[in-house]
C-alpha cells in the first residue's frame, strides 16, 4: 500500500513484463525462496562459540566475524549455515542485493536478514543469479519493498516477482559463468590464506603473552621523545611490542614503508557534490566489498590530489577512518575496477615509486591477522572516530625476508587479488547480459 512503490521505476518494469501473455512466470516456479526464523542466540567468546555474520558482512571481500554464538543455544542452527552456490539476497535495509555463498562464509552462522534462494532446476541456477543481479530486476525488487525507516522485502514478495524465461541454449553459458565466479573467489580465498601461512611460517607462529586488557604502563619519556608523540594507550599496547620482537628474531632487516620506495599520501578533504552524470564515488566502506553497489556519482574536480582522486591498479589502499574492529587499518591491492572512479579521502594511497619489495608482500605484512594487522590497528588516534595519519604509515616498519621468500608471498597475494577482480568483472558481465535480455523482452 506504500504510494512510493507505484511511482518507482521498478513498478513500470513489472507492469510491462506481466502485460506479456507468455514468456514469464512467477519467481516461485523457478526457485525455492526461504528465510530462517528471527535469530535468538547466546553470545559467547570465540573459544566456545561459532562465528556469526551479519547480512552486510557476507559481502565483504574477507568476512571477519565480530560475534560468536553458542551453537546449542541457537534455534534452528542447521538452517543458518549455507552451502556453496546458494544465492543470498538482502531483505532488510538496502534490499535486493544478491551474492553467491562461497568458501569465505563456510561454517559460519548467517543472519536471517538474507533470503536463501535455490534453483528448482539445475539448468536454471546460473540464469536465476544473473537475473537477480540485473539492474532492471533489482529495480523491481526495490519497488516491492515496504517500510518507512528500514525497508524490508518478504519471501512472498520475491516469490511473486515476474521471472522472464531464459533464452534457449543459454543455460550452459550462465551456469559455467556462475561456477567460475565461485571457483575464482574460492581460489582467491585459498591463495590469501596460503600467503598468510607462508608469512607466518617465515617468522614462526606467535602467541601474545599480554593483550593489555588488564592494564599496563609505559615510560612517559618514551612517549615524549619518540619521532611521534603518542599518548593513546593502544599505540603502546605491549602485545604490539611482542609482535615486533617476535618478527625481529627472523627478519633479515627492517624498512619503513617510505624507505621501501612507496609514496604515501591522502587527498585533501573534499566536497562531494552529487551529480547524476558525474564520476562514480567509492567510499572506504564499499572498497572492501565484493562487487560493491555504486550508487553515488559526484562532480569531477582535482580534489586536492595530483591524481584527481583516482587510483591506479597495483597501488595499495588503506582505510584510515572508522572503528578499529571494522575496516580501519585494512589494506587492499587496487585493480583496474578502481580506476576512473573517485576514491574517498578516507583512504590512504600507498603507491610504488622505486619499490624495494612488491606490493603483494607489503599487503600481507600489513594485513596478516596476527602479525600485521594488530600493528596497523595500533596506529589510529581519536576516541569517537579513530583515524590514521599518513606520517604514521610512512614510518611503519616492515620486516624483511629474502627476496625469494618475499616474491613467493607476493605471487600468492597478487594472484588472489587478480582472481577476485576477474570474478567481479564476470559477475558484472552476466548481470548486464541478463539486463539486456529483460529489456529486449519488454519491447
Amino acid at each position: 500500500m506504500e504510494a512510493e512503490n507505484f511511482l518507482a521505476p521498478g513498478f513500470a518494469v513489472r507492469h510491462r513484463i506481466t502485460s506479456k501473455p507468455n514468456g514469464w512466470s512467477a519467481f516461485s516456479e523457478a526457485a525455492n525462496v526461504w528465510q530462517p526464523s528471527r535469530l535468538k542466540g547466546i553470545q559467547v567468546s570465540p573459544d566456545f562459540g561459532v562465528p556469526f555474520l551479519a547480512a552486510t558482512q557476507v559481502f565483504d571481500v574477507r568476512p571477519i566475524p565480530r560475534k560468536w554464538l553458542s551453537l546449542d543455544r541457537t534455534d534452528d542452527h542447521s538452517q543458518r549455515f549455507v552451502s556453496e552456490g546458494t544465492v543470498l539476497l538482502t531483505c532488510s535495509g538496502s534490499v535486493g542485493r544478491a551474492t553467491l555463498a562461497d568458501a569465505t562464509v563456510s561454517k559460519m552462522l548467517i543472519s536471517h536478514d538474507l533470503l536463501r534462494i535455490d534453483a528448482r532446476k539445475d539448468e536454471e541456477r546460473g540464469w536465476i543469479y544473473a537475473y537477480l543481479r540485473s539492474p532492471t530486476v533489482r529495480a523491481m525488487m526495490t519497488s516491492a519493498q515496504y517500510g518507512h525507516m528500514i525497508k524490508h522485502l518478504e519471501v512472498s514478495h520475491l516469490e511473486a516477482l515476474p521471472f522472464v524465461s531464459m533464452p534457449k541454449g543459454a543455460a550452459k553459458t550462465f551456469n559455467e559463468a556462475v561456477d567460475r565466479i565461485i571457483r575464482l573467489r574460492n581460489q582467491s580465498h585459498d591463495l590469501t590464506e596460503r600467503a598468510e601461512q607462508l608469512f607466518e611460517e617465515s617468522f614462526g607462529k606467535f602467541s601474545p603473552g599480554c593483550d593489555g586488557e588488564a592494564g599496563f604502563s609505559v615510560s612517559a619519556l618514551a612517549a615524549l621523545t619518540g619521532e611521534r608523540r603518542r599518548f593513546e594507550a593502544q599505540f603502546h599496547n605491549p602485545a604490539v611490542g611482542e609482535i615486533v620482537q617476535h618478527l625481529g628474531v627472523r627478519a633479515t632487516g627492517w624498512n619503513s614503508v617510505s624507505q621501501l620506495g612507496y609514496s604515501v599520501w591522502l587527498p585533501t578533504r573534499f566536497r562531494r557534490i552529487n551529480a547524476d552524470d558525474g564520476i562514480p564515488f567509492m567510499d572506504s566502506s564499499v572498497l572492501f566489498e565484493i562487487n560493491p553497489d555504486l550508487k553515488k556519482f559526484i562532480q569531477d574536480s582535482d580534489f586536492g590530489d595530483p591524481y584527481r582522486g583516482r587510483v591506479m591498479a597495483g597501488w595499495l589502499l588503506l582505510a584510515r577512518s572508522g572503528q578499529v574492529y571494522g575496516i580501519n587499518g585494512s589494506t587492499m591491492i587496487a585493480s583496474s575496477a578502481h580506476e576512473e572512479k573517485i576514491i574517498s579521502d578516507h583512504v590512504i594511497r600507498i603507491a610504488p615509486e622505486s619499490p624495494q619489495c612488491r606490493v603483494g608482500y607489503l599487503h600481507v605484512a600489513m594485513s596478516h591477522p596476527e602479525l600485521g594487522r594488530p600493528r596497523v590497528k595500533a596506529l589510529p588516534y581519536g576516541s569517537s572516530i579513530p583515524e590514521i595519519e599518513v606520517a604514521d604509515v610512512e614510518r611503519l616498519l616492515i620486516p624483511r625476508l629474502s627476496a625469494e621468500r618475499e616474491g613467493e608471498i607476493a605471487d600468492l597475494a597478487e594472484a588472489a587479488a587478480a582472481d577476485r577482480d576477474t570474478a567481479d568483472a564476470l559477475e558484472v558481465e552476466i548481470a548486464n547480459e541478463a539486463d539486456n535480455i529483460v529489456r529486449s523482452f519488454m519491447k
